[in-house]
């Protein structure tokens, strides 16, 4: 098969001959292990210190704003680091609780700041009309000064 002919279409990529192949670990978590604030955690990138592997050893401090849109954001990143984790670890009953209590505090919020500030996604339930379309949009600046 001609080769120029395959790179046009999008065909199988190369490597050179003498490249070198990442190898990615992550280490196995234990049952129960430590956890972080879900806040913390969304600043660190994880919710638990034994995966927080700074690159560099460069370590995020800076603490989000507390806002509305903050919470919901950090509530959603611990419900999918808890997820992750209960992946590999189905039968941790507490991370489970967790989970499911983090859930509930996010459907509750999103339908708080969706009566309050309108839709964050076209997902967002709302009665009456289709509000999405409203301004502000979440990511316009008009639409987070008072957050």
């Amino acid at each position: 098969m001609d080769n120029n002919k395959n790179e046009r279409q999008g065909g199988e990529g190369r490597l050179p001959s003498m490249a070198p192949l990442a190898n990615p670990y992550v280490p196995f978590q234990l049952e129960n292990p430590p956890m972080y604030e879900a806040r913390m955690g969304l600043v660190r990138g994880t919710l638990f210190p034994g995966l927080d592997l700074p690159f560099m050893g460069m370590v995020n401090k800076n603490e989000r704003n507390i806002t509305p849109r903050t919470e919901l954001q950090t509530l959603a990143f611990a419900i999918q680091e808890l997820a992750l984790y209960l992946d590999t670890h189905r039968d941790d009953q507490e991370a489970l609780e967790m989970y499911q209590a983090y859930q509930k505090m996010y459907h509750q919020g999103m339908m708080e700041y969706a009566r309050q500030y309108g839709p964050l996604n076209h997902r967002t339930p709302s009665e009456g009309e289709y509000r999405w379309l409203d301004d502000p949009w979440p990511w316009e600046y008009c639409a987070n000064k008072e957050d």
